[in-house]
Protein backbone atom coordinates (compact mmCIF):
# COMPACT_ATOMS: atom_id res chain seq x y z
CA UNK A 1 0.00 0.00 0.00
CA UNK A 2 1.02 3.46 -1.34
CA UNK A 3 1.65 6.17 1.62
CA UNK A 4 1.28 9.77 0.78
CA UNK A 5 1.40 13.07 2.40
CA UNK A 6 -2.17 14.05 3.98
CA UNK A 7 -3.96 16.09 1.41
CA UNK A 8 -6.65 16.93 4.02
CA UNK A 9 -5.15 20.56 3.37
CA UNK A 10 -6.02 20.49 -0.51
CA UNK A 11 -9.15 18.55 -0.54
CA UNK A 12 -12.16 21.23 0.58
CA UNK A 13 -13.16 20.90 3.97
CA UNK A 14 -17.04 19.69 3.78
CA UNK A 15 -19.08 19.51 6.89
CA UNK A 16 -21.08 16.72 8.25
CA UNK A 17 -24.81 16.71 7.33
CA UNK A 18 -26.46 17.10 10.34
CA UNK A 19 -28.51 13.91 10.38
CA UNK A 20 -25.62 11.84 9.27
CA UNK A 21 -25.37 9.69 12.27
CA UNK A 22 -29.34 8.51 11.74
CA UNK A 23 -29.22 8.29 8.44
CA UNK A 24 -26.20 5.33 8.83
CA UNK A 25 -25.78 2.30 10.65
CA UNK A 26 -23.82 1.69 13.74
CA UNK A 27 -21.50 -0.51 11.78
CA UNK A 28 -20.76 2.39 9.42
CA UNK A 29 -19.49 4.98 12.24
CA UNK A 30 -16.85 2.25 13.57
CA UNK A 31 -15.84 1.71 10.51
CA UNK A 32 -15.24 5.40 10.18
CA UNK A 33 -13.38 5.24 13.32
CA UNK A 34 -11.22 1.87 12.52
CA UNK A 35 -7.56 1.84 11.75
CA UNK A 36 -7.68 -1.62 10.19
CA UNK A 37 -10.91 -1.35 7.42
CA UNK A 38 -9.38 -2.75 4.44
CA UNK A 39 -10.65 -1.31 0.68
CA UNK A 40 -13.68 -3.96 0.49
CA UNK A 41 -14.77 -2.11 4.04
CA UNK A 42 -14.22 1.28 2.98
CA UNK A 43 -15.53 1.04 -0.88
CA UNK A 44 -19.02 -0.65 0.15
CA UNK A 45 -19.09 2.32 2.80
CA UNK A 46 -18.36 5.08 0.47
CA UNK A 47 -20.51 3.57 -2.62
CA UNK A 48 -23.62 3.63 -0.26
CA UNK A 49 -22.89 6.84 0.52
CA UNK A 50 -22.66 7.72 -3.34
CA UNK A 51 -25.76 6.04 -4.23
CA UNK A 52 -27.63 7.47 -1.21
CA UNK A 53 -26.75 10.83 -3.00
CA UNK A 54 -24.41 12.29 -0.15
CA UNK A 55 -21.20 12.66 -1.97
CA UNK A 56 -20.42 14.92 0.99
CA UNK A 57 -20.32 12.43 3.56
CA UNK A 58 -18.39 10.04 0.71
CA UNK A 59 -15.65 13.11 1.07
CA UNK A 60 -15.48 13.19 4.44
CA UNK A 61 -14.94 9.34 4.83
CA UNK A 62 -12.14 9.97 2.00
CA UNK A 63 -10.65 12.72 3.71
CA UNK A 64 -10.96 10.56 7.37
CA UNK A 65 -8.81 7.55 5.27
CA UNK A 66 -6.08 9.93 4.10
CA UNK A 67 -5.22 11.30 7.67
CA UNK A 68 -4.22 7.98 8.96
CA UNK A 69 -1.93 7.44 6.42
CA UNK A 70 -3.79 4.95 3.44
CA UNK A 71 -3.75 5.75 -0.07
CA UNK A 72 -6.32 3.18 -1.76
CA UNK A 73 -6.30 2.86 -5.47
CA UNK A 74 -9.40 1.44 -5.78
CA UNK A 75 -11.67 4.32 -4.17
CA UNK A 76 -9.48 6.91 -6.08
CA UNK A 77 -12.76 6.14 -9.01
CA UNK A 78 -15.41 6.62 -6.20
CA UNK A 79 -13.81 10.01 -4.95
CA UNK A 80 -13.70 11.20 -8.68
CA UNK A 81 -17.42 10.34 -8.77
CA UNK A 82 -17.90 12.13 -5.61
CA UNK A 83 -16.30 15.57 -6.83
CA UNK A 84 -18.10 15.50 -10.10
CA UNK A 85 -21.69 14.55 -8.52
CA UNK A 86 -20.63 18.29 -6.59
CA UNK A 87 -19.34 19.56 -9.75
CA UNK A 88 -16.34 20.33 -7.21
CA UNK A 89 -13.24 20.73 -9.89
CA UNK A 90 -11.10 22.00 -6.87
CA UNK A 91 -11.23 18.47 -5.17
CA UNK A 92 -10.78 16.97 -8.32
CA UNK A 93 -8.20 18.86 -8.92
CA UNK A 94 -6.30 17.96 -5.59
CA UNK A 95 -7.07 14.43 -6.44
CA UNK A 96 -5.44 14.44 -9.30
CA UNK A 97 -2.05 15.72 -8.48
CA UNK A 98 -2.11 13.06 -5.61
CA UNK A 99 -2.62 10.36 -8.27
CA UNK A 100 -0.10 11.58 -10.57
CA UNK A 101 2.15 11.59 -7.35
CA UNK A 102 1.49 8.37 -6.94
CA UNK A 103 1.72 7.34 -10.48
CA UNK A 104 -1.70 6.02 -10.45
CA UNK A 105 -2.85 8.44 -13.05
CA UNK A 106 -1.23 5.88 -16.05
CA UNK A 107 -3.58 3.45 -14.99
CA UNK A 108 -6.52 3.71 -17.44
CA UNK A 109 -9.43 3.57 -14.69
CA UNK A 110 -7.69 6.35 -12.56
CA UNK A 111 -7.26 8.01 -16.24
CA UNK A 112 -10.89 7.46 -17.28
CA UNK A 113 -12.55 8.71 -14.45
CA UNK A 114 -10.19 12.08 -14.80
CA UNK A 115 -11.58 12.34 -17.96
CA UNK A 116 -14.90 12.40 -17.28
CA UNK A 117 -14.41 14.35 -14.37
CA UNK A 118 -13.22 17.05 -15.71
CA UNK A 119 -15.64 17.25 -18.61
CA UNK A 120 -18.87 16.83 -16.39
CA UNK A 121 -17.37 19.59 -14.31
CA UNK A 122 -16.87 22.03 -17.27
CA UNK A 123 -13.52 21.64 -18.06
CA UNK A 124 -13.40 19.85 -21.48
CA UNK A 125 -9.78 21.08 -22.16
CA UNK A 126 -8.23 19.57 -18.81
CA UNK A 127 -10.08 16.36 -19.99
CA UNK A 128 -8.98 16.66 -23.34
CA UNK A 129 -5.38 16.80 -22.46
CA UNK A 130 -5.81 14.02 -19.46
CA UNK A 131 -6.99 11.71 -22.81
CA UNK A 132 -4.10 12.18 -24.97
CA UNK A 133 -1.34 11.91 -22.38
CA UNK A 134 -2.75 8.62 -21.64
CA UNK A 135 -0.67 5.66 -22.33
CA UNK A 136 -3.16 3.05 -22.41
CA UNK A 137 -7.20 3.46 -23.38
CA UNK A 138 -10.39 1.19 -23.54
CA UNK A 139 -13.72 1.77 -24.80
CA UNK A 140 -15.20 3.42 -22.36
CA UNK A 141 -12.40 6.30 -22.29
CA UNK A 142 -13.46 7.07 -25.56
CA UNK A 143 -16.89 7.22 -24.81
CA UNK A 144 -16.01 9.31 -21.90
CA UNK A 145 -14.46 12.30 -23.82
CA UNK A 146 -17.01 11.73 -26.77
CA UNK A 147 -19.72 12.18 -24.30
CA UNK A 148 -17.62 15.23 -22.75
CA UNK A 149 -17.81 16.82 -26.09
CA UNK A 150 -21.25 16.12 -27.00
CA UNK A 151 -22.46 17.93 -23.15
CA UNK A 152 -20.56 21.17 -24.17
CA UNK A 153 -21.99 21.17 -27.64
CA UNK A 154 -19.09 20.40 -29.47
CA UNK A 155 -19.87 17.77 -32.30
CA UNK A 156 -17.70 18.11 -34.53
CA UNK A 157 -14.65 17.28 -31.58
CA UNK A 158 -16.98 14.33 -30.84
CA UNK A 159 -17.03 13.34 -34.11
CA UNK A 160 -13.37 13.69 -34.71
CA UNK A 161 -12.61 11.00 -32.11
CA UNK A 162 -15.55 8.86 -33.19
CA UNK A 163 -14.45 8.64 -36.62
CA UNK A 164 -11.24 7.56 -35.29
CA UNK A 165 -12.31 4.20 -32.95
CA UNK A 166 -11.59 1.15 -34.21
CA UNK A 167 -13.98 -0.11 -31.72
CA UNK A 168 -17.46 1.26 -31.12
CA UNK A 169 -19.80 -0.45 -28.72
CA UNK A 170 -23.49 -0.19 -28.32
CA UNK A 171 -22.79 2.97 -25.64
CA UNK A 172 -21.05 4.92 -28.64
CA UNK A 173 -23.43 4.73 -30.97
CA UNK A 174 -26.13 6.12 -28.40
CA UNK A 175 -23.95 9.01 -27.00
CA UNK A 176 -23.17 9.91 -30.59
CA UNK A 177 -26.86 9.89 -31.76
CA UNK A 178 -28.05 11.57 -28.14
CA UNK A 179 -25.84 13.81 -28.56
CA UNK A 180 -26.36 15.33 -31.82
CA UNK A 181 -30.33 15.09 -31.32
CA UNK A 182 -30.31 17.07 -27.73
CA UNK A 183 -27.75 19.78 -29.60
CA UNK A 184 -30.29 20.19 -32.21
CA UNK A 185 -28.81 18.35 -35.56
CA UNK A 186 -32.00 15.41 -35.47
CA UNK A 187 -30.60 14.85 -39.17
CA UNK A 188 -27.13 13.83 -38.07
CA UNK A 189 -28.52 11.79 -35.75
CA UNK A 190 -30.90 10.03 -37.68
CA UNK A 191 -28.06 9.15 -40.36
CA UNK A 192 -25.91 7.69 -37.49
CA UNK A 193 -28.65 5.89 -36.39
CA UNK A 194 -29.71 4.56 -40.15
CA UNK A 195 -25.71 3.27 -40.03
CA UNK A 196 -25.89 1.39 -36.26
CA UNK A 197 -24.63 -2.25 -37.16
CA UNK A 198 -27.73 -4.31 -36.72
CA UNK A 199 -26.18 -6.44 -33.59
CA UNK A 200 -26.14 -3.16 -31.95
CA UNK A 201 -29.82 -1.65 -32.34
CA UNK A 202 -31.75 -2.69 -30.34
CA UNK A 203 -34.63 -1.04 -28.14
CA UNK A 204 -32.36 1.71 -26.42
CA UNK A 205 -31.21 2.54 -29.31
CA UNK A 206 -34.58 3.21 -31.28
CA UNK A 207 -35.58 4.71 -28.55
CA UNK A 208 -32.69 7.36 -28.09
CA UNK A 209 -33.36 8.73 -31.68
CA UNK A 210 -37.29 8.62 -30.99
CA UNK A 211 -36.87 10.86 -27.91
CA UNK A 212 -34.65 12.88 -29.94
CA UNK A 213 -36.84 13.89 -32.18
CA UNK A 214 -39.61 14.44 -29.64
CA UNK A 215 -37.19 16.49 -27.44
CA UNK A 216 -36.87 18.50 -30.83
CA UNK A 217 -40.29 18.73 -31.29
CA UNK A 218 -40.39 16.61 -33.86
CA UNK A 219 -43.30 14.21 -33.46
CA UNK A 220 -44.18 13.55 -36.98
CA UNK A 221 -40.88 12.27 -37.60
CA UNK A 222 -40.75 10.39 -33.86
CA UNK A 223 -44.40 8.90 -34.62
CA UNK A 224 -43.25 7.34 -37.93
CA UNK A 225 -40.11 5.90 -36.51
CA UNK A 226 -42.16 4.98 -33.54
CA UNK A 227 -45.09 2.71 -35.59
CA UNK A 228 -41.94 1.05 -36.98
CA UNK A 229 -40.56 0.15 -33.87
CA UNK A 230 -39.95 -3.93 -33.49
CA UNK A 231 -39.68 -3.82 -29.78
CA UNK A 232 -41.05 -0.71 -27.25
CA UNK A 233 -40.07 -0.48 -23.74
CA UNK A 234 -41.99 2.26 -21.21
CA UNK A 235 -39.56 4.61 -21.82
CA UNK A 236 -40.55 5.36 -25.29
CA UNK A 237 -44.31 5.84 -24.63
CA UNK A 238 -43.29 7.87 -22.24
CA UNK A 239 -40.89 10.00 -24.58
CA UNK A 240 -43.92 9.97 -27.36
CA UNK A 241 -46.67 11.36 -24.08
CA UNK A 242 -44.04 14.00 -23.05
CA UNK A 243 -43.72 15.16 -26.72
CA UNK A 244 -47.38 16.03 -27.43
CA UNK A 245 -47.53 17.32 -24.17
CA UNK A 246 -44.25 19.84 -24.94
CA UNK A 247 -46.50 20.59 -27.84
CA UNK A 248 -49.75 21.29 -26.44
CA UNK A 249 -51.07 18.48 -27.96
CA UNK A 250 -53.01 17.18 -25.10
CA UNK A 251 -55.69 14.78 -26.69
CA UNK A 252 -52.35 12.71 -28.45
CA UNK A 253 -50.85 12.36 -25.64
CA UNK A 254 -54.03 11.16 -23.68
CA UNK A 255 -54.14 8.63 -26.82
CA UNK A 256 -50.85 7.25 -26.69
CA UNK A 257 -51.08 6.52 -22.83
CA UNK A 258 -54.25 4.74 -23.69
CA UNK A 259 -52.27 2.53 -26.10
CA UNK A 260 -50.04 1.32 -23.75
CA UNK A 261 -50.32 -2.47 -23.43
CA UNK A 262 -48.92 -2.66 -19.82
CA UNK A 263 -48.58 0.62 -17.67
CA UNK A 264 -45.84 1.26 -15.55
CA UNK A 265 -44.96 4.16 -13.01
CA UNK A 266 -42.92 6.05 -15.53
CA UNK A 267 -45.82 5.93 -18.27
CA UNK A 268 -48.14 7.31 -15.17
CA UNK A 269 -45.89 9.98 -14.02
CA UNK A 270 -45.87 11.30 -18.13
CA UNK A 271 -49.21 11.72 -17.85
CA UNK A 272 -49.61 13.23 -14.58
CA UNK A 273 -47.05 15.60 -15.45
CA UNK A 274 -47.60 17.06 -18.76
CA UNK A 275 -51.50 17.13 -17.76
CA UNK A 276 -50.26 19.76 -14.58
CA UNK A 277 -47.59 21.38 -17.17
CA UNK A 278 -50.54 22.02 -19.61
CA UNK A 279 -52.95 23.22 -16.93
CA UNK A 280 -55.33 20.30 -16.33
CA UNK A 281 -54.73 20.41 -13.14
CA UNK A 282 -58.38 18.36 -12.17
CA UNK A 283 -57.60 16.45 -14.90
CA UNK A 284 -53.80 15.33 -13.41
CA UNK A 285 -55.48 15.12 -9.91
CA UNK A 286 -58.21 12.02 -11.31
CA UNK A 287 -55.40 10.61 -13.08
CA UNK A 288 -53.49 10.27 -9.86
CA UNK A 289 -56.89 8.62 -7.99
CA UNK A 290 -57.35 6.38 -11.05
CA UNK A 291 -53.52 5.40 -10.60
CA UNK A 292 -53.81 4.36 -6.77
CA UNK A 293 -56.75 2.51 -8.19
CA UNK A 294 -54.52 0.44 -10.16
CA UNK A 295 -52.24 -0.05 -7.39
CA UNK A 296 -49.24 1.62 -8.86
CA UNK A 297 -47.25 2.98 -6.13
CA UNK A 298 -46.47 6.73 -6.90
CA UNK A 299 -42.88 8.55 -6.33
CA UNK A 300 -41.37 11.48 -5.85
CA UNK A 301 -41.88 12.86 -9.41
CA UNK A 302 -45.83 11.88 -8.90
CA UNK A 303 -46.10 13.59 -5.86
CA UNK A 304 -43.99 16.93 -7.09
CA UNK A 305 -46.37 16.69 -9.98
CA UNK A 306 -49.63 16.61 -8.14
CA UNK A 307 -48.65 18.89 -5.41
CA UNK A 308 -47.86 21.30 -7.98
CA UNK A 309 -51.95 21.05 -9.49
CA UNK A 310 -52.82 21.43 -5.92
CA UNK A 311 -51.12 24.53 -5.81
CA UNK A 312 -52.93 26.12 -8.67
CA UNK A 313 -56.25 25.02 -7.92
CA UNK A 314 -55.95 26.42 -4.44
CA UNK A 315 -57.09 23.31 -2.61
CA UNK A 316 -55.76 22.99 0.38
CA UNK A 317 -57.12 20.22 1.98
CA UNK A 318 -56.04 18.18 -0.87
CA UNK A 319 -52.72 18.78 -0.85
CA UNK A 320 -52.87 18.14 3.25
CA UNK A 321 -53.97 14.97 2.08
CA UNK A 322 -51.20 13.83 -0.79
CA UNK A 323 -48.76 15.51 2.31
CA UNK A 324 -50.01 13.07 4.28
CA UNK A 325 -49.63 10.33 1.91
CA UNK A 326 -46.02 11.22 1.03
CA UNK A 327 -45.44 10.59 5.29
CA UNK A 328 -47.09 7.53 5.66
CA UNK A 329 -45.76 5.90 2.40
CA UNK A 330 -42.09 7.31 3.70
CA UNK A 331 -41.27 8.80 0.44
CA UNK A 332 -37.71 10.34 -0.04
CA UNK A 333 -38.29 14.04 0.31
CA UNK A 334 -35.48 15.26 -2.28
CA UNK A 335 -35.82 19.31 -3.29
CA UNK A 336 -38.86 18.53 -5.76
CA UNK A 337 -41.10 17.49 -3.72
CA UNK A 338 -39.70 20.06 -0.58
CA UNK A 339 -40.30 22.08 -3.18
CA UNK A 340 -43.07 20.90 -4.45
CA UNK A 341 -44.98 21.02 -0.68
CA UNK A 342 -43.51 24.74 -0.19
CA UNK A 343 -45.60 26.29 -2.84
CA UNK A 344 -48.62 24.25 -1.82
CA UNK A 345 -48.95 25.67 1.48
CA UNK A 346 -47.94 29.20 -0.24
CA UNK A 347 -49.77 29.57 -2.99
CA UNK A 348 -52.89 27.80 -0.74
CA UNK A 349 -52.36 30.67 1.89
CA UNK A 350 -51.22 28.01 4.60
CA UNK A 351 -47.92 30.29 5.18
CA UNK A 352 -47.20 28.77 8.78
CA UNK A 353 -46.96 25.37 7.05
CA UNK A 354 -44.68 26.87 4.34
CA UNK A 355 -41.95 28.74 6.65
CA UNK A 356 -42.16 25.51 8.55
CA UNK A 357 -40.91 23.65 5.71
CA UNK A 358 -38.96 25.84 4.41
CA UNK A 359 -36.88 26.50 7.77
CA UNK A 360 -36.27 22.66 8.06
CA UNK A 361 -35.06 22.02 4.72
CA UNK A 362 -31.46 21.51 4.71
CA UNK A 363 -30.40 23.11 0.83
CA UNK A 364 -32.56 25.39 -0.81
CA UNK A 365 -32.48 26.95 -4.21
CA UNK A 366 -34.11 29.73 -5.78
CA UNK A 367 -37.23 27.58 -7.05
CA UNK A 368 -37.67 27.48 -3.10
CA UNK A 369 -37.46 30.97 -2.01
CA UNK A 370 -39.29 32.57 -4.93
CA UNK A 371 -42.58 30.17 -3.67
CA UNK A 372 -42.42 31.57 -0.17
CA UNK A 373 -41.78 35.24 -1.12
CA UNK A 374 -44.22 34.65 -3.23
CA UNK A 375 -47.13 33.21 -0.89
CA UNK A 376 -46.01 35.75 1.34
CA UNK A 377 -46.13 38.71 -1.25
CA UNK A 378 -49.83 37.35 -2.66
CA UNK A 379 -51.51 37.07 0.41
CA UNK A 380 -50.46 40.33 1.85
CA UNK A 381 -47.79 39.67 3.91
CA UNK A 382 -45.80 42.38 2.34
CA UNK A 383 -43.55 43.03 5.55
CA UNK A 384 -41.99 39.52 5.81
CA UNK A 385 -41.40 39.25 1.54
CA UNK A 386 -39.18 41.56 2.09
CA UNK A 387 -37.47 40.43 5.25
CA UNK A 388 -37.26 36.58 3.36
CA UNK A 389 -35.72 38.67 0.40
CA UNK A 390 -32.45 40.06 2.41
CA UNK A 391 -32.18 36.49 4.01
CA UNK A 392 -31.86 35.18 0.50
CA UNK A 393 -29.13 37.93 -0.21
CA UNK A 394 -27.38 37.17 3.25
CA UNK A 395 -26.89 33.56 2.34
CA UNK A 396 -25.67 34.60 -1.16
CA UNK A 397 -28.31 32.58 -3.36
CA UNK A 398 -28.68 34.34 -6.28
CA UNK A 399 -32.63 35.90 -7.47
CA UNK A 400 -33.92 35.87 -10.57
CA UNK A 401 -36.41 37.52 -12.26
CA UNK A 402 -39.26 35.92 -10.53
CA UNK A 403 -37.71 36.57 -7.25
CA UNK A 404 -37.85 40.36 -8.07
CA UNK A 405 -40.97 40.44 -9.52
CA UNK A 406 -42.63 39.21 -6.34
CA UNK A 407 -40.15 41.17 -4.39
CA UNK A 408 -41.53 44.21 -6.54
CA UNK A 409 -45.32 43.04 -6.18
CA UNK A 410 -45.22 43.34 -2.41
CA UNK A 411 -43.57 46.55 -2.41
CA UNK A 412 -46.14 47.89 -4.72
CA UNK A 413 -48.84 45.99 -2.25
CA UNK A 414 -47.14 47.40 0.68
CA UNK A 415 -46.67 50.70 0.04
CA UNK A 416 -43.08 50.37 0.21
CA UNK A 417 -41.98 52.75 -2.50
CA UNK A 418 -38.53 53.82 -1.35
CA UNK A 419 -37.55 49.85 -0.95
CA UNK A 420 -39.27 48.90 -4.13
CA UNK A 421 -37.15 51.58 -6.17
CA UNK A 422 -33.83 50.41 -4.10
CA UNK A 423 -34.73 47.04 -4.93
CA UNK A 424 -35.61 47.26 -8.64
CA UNK A 425 -32.17 49.04 -8.87
CA UNK A 426 -30.80 45.87 -7.67
CA UNK A 427 -31.31 44.08 -10.60
CA UNK A 428 -28.35 45.38 -12.09
CA UNK A 429 -26.09 44.18 -9.62
CA UNK A 430 -27.21 40.31 -10.34
CA UNK A 431 -26.84 41.04 -13.93
CA UNK A 432 -30.76 40.51 -14.98
CA UNK A 433 -32.42 43.10 -17.29
CA UNK A 434 -36.15 44.28 -15.53
CA UNK A 435 -38.94 43.03 -18.14
CA UNK A 436 -42.23 44.69 -18.80
CA UNK A 437 -43.22 43.35 -15.79
CA UNK A 438 -40.75 44.43 -13.72
CA UNK A 439 -41.97 47.70 -15.22
CA UNK A 440 -45.21 47.26 -14.25
CA UNK A 441 -44.67 46.90 -11.00
CA UNK A 442 -42.52 49.91 -10.58
CA UNK A 443 -45.72 52.00 -12.48
CA UNK A 444 -48.30 50.27 -9.89
CA UNK A 445 -45.61 50.75 -7.05
CA UNK A 446 -45.40 54.90 -8.06
CA UNK A 447 -49.08 55.51 -8.76
CA UNK A 448 -50.18 53.78 -5.72
CA UNK A 449 -48.29 56.14 -3.73
CA UNK A 450 -50.08 59.09 -5.71
CA UNK A 451 -46.27 59.84 -7.71
CA UNK A 452 -48.49 59.54 -10.88
CA UNK A 453 -46.14 61.72 -12.88
CA UNK A 454 -43.08 60.09 -11.81
CA UNK A 455 -44.69 56.54 -13.11
CA UNK A 456 -46.04 58.54 -16.14
CA UNK A 457 -42.46 59.48 -16.73
CA UNK A 458 -41.13 55.71 -16.32
CA UNK A 459 -44.13 54.65 -19.14
CA UNK A 460 -42.44 57.56 -21.41
CA UNK A 461 -38.33 55.99 -20.89
CA UNK A 462 -38.99 52.56 -20.71
CA UNK A 463 -36.94 50.30 -23.09
CA UNK A 464 -39.65 48.44 -24.30
CA UNK A 465 -43.24 48.78 -25.64
CA UNK A 466 -45.81 49.63 -22.70
CA UNK A 467 -48.56 46.99 -22.82
CA UNK A 468 -52.03 47.60 -21.57
CA UNK A 469 -51.43 46.02 -18.29
CA UNK A 470 -48.71 49.17 -17.89
CA UNK A 471 -51.15 51.68 -18.66
CA UNK A 472 -53.74 49.82 -16.83
CA UNK A 473 -51.64 50.06 -14.01
CA UNK A 474 -51.24 53.98 -14.10
CA UNK A 475 -54.79 54.37 -15.07
CA UNK A 476 -56.60 52.85 -11.92
CA UNK A 477 -53.84 55.04 -9.79
CA UNK A 478 -55.40 57.85 -11.66
CA UNK A 479 -58.98 57.42 -10.76
CA UNK A 480 -57.51 56.07 -6.81
CA UNK A 481 -56.56 59.27 -6.93
CA UNK A 482 -59.27 61.09 -8.91
CA UNK A 483 -56.54 62.82 -11.33
CA UNK A 484 -58.98 63.40 -14.36
CA UNK A 485 -56.29 65.49 -16.39
CA UNK A 486 -53.83 62.52 -16.41
CA UNK A 487 -56.82 59.95 -17.59
CA UNK A 488 -57.66 62.34 -20.40
CA UNK A 489 -53.99 63.05 -21.06
CA UNK A 490 -53.37 58.90 -21.13
CA UNK A 491 -56.49 58.26 -23.34
CA UNK A 492 -55.58 61.07 -25.74
CA UNK A 493 -52.31 59.21 -26.58
CA UNK A 494 -53.95 55.59 -26.82
CA UNK A 495 -56.19 57.20 -28.86
CA UNK A 496 -53.55 58.20 -31.36
CA UNK A 497 -51.35 55.04 -30.86
CA UNK A 498 -54.66 53.57 -31.76
CA UNK A 499 -55.50 55.18 -34.74
CA UNK A 500 -51.46 55.54 -35.86
CA UNK A 501 -51.39 51.28 -35.44
CA UNK A 502 -54.38 51.31 -37.50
Amino acid sequence: MTHLPDIQSHITKIPHHKNYLKQHSELNVRLQQSKTANQPTWSYIIRKHLTQNAPKDALVIYNQIRRKGQYILGLVPLIFKACTSLSSISDGKALHAEAVKSGADTEVMIGTSLVNMYAKCGDILASRNVFDEMPDRNVVTWNAMIGGYLKHGNTDSAFGLFAQMLERTEVTWIEMIDGLARSGDTVKARILFDKVPVELKNVVTWTVMIDGYASSGEMEAARELFEVMPQRNCYVWSSMISGYFNRGDVKEAQAMFNRIPVRNLVNWNSLISGLAQNGFFEEALEVFWKMQGERIEPDEVTFASILSACAHLGWLDTGKEIHSMIDKKMIKLNQFVLNALVDMYAKCGDLANARSIFEEMVHRNVVCWNSLISGFATHGHCKEALEFFSRMEITNEMPDKITFLSVLSACAHGGFVDEGLEIFSKMENYGLAPGIQHYGCLVDLLGRAGRLKDAYNLIKTMPMKPNDAVWGALLGACRIHADTDMVEQIMEELSALYILFF
